[in-house]
């Protein structure tokens, strides 16, 4: 059930968001401010690659 894919890509997602998490408590707002950007078209797509992924390669 648990997909390496799925659990990397997870996993590099989550650590992008830890970092510009980091850079907001730095000061480093403007560099935080472009992550964010960033994500809010990262997040949706791999959303959805991951949800397609997992029905694509899911044995019923």
């Amino acid at each position: 059930m648990l997909d390496p894919t799925i659990l990397t890509i997870g996993g590099i997602v989550l650590g992008i968001a830890l970092i510009e998490q980091v850079l907001n408590r730095w000061g480093v707002i403007d560099l935080a401010d472009q992550f964010s950007k960033v994500m809010r078209f990262i997040l949706p797509v791999t959303f959805y690659w991951a949800l397609f992924y997992f029905f694509a390669t899911f044995m019923f």
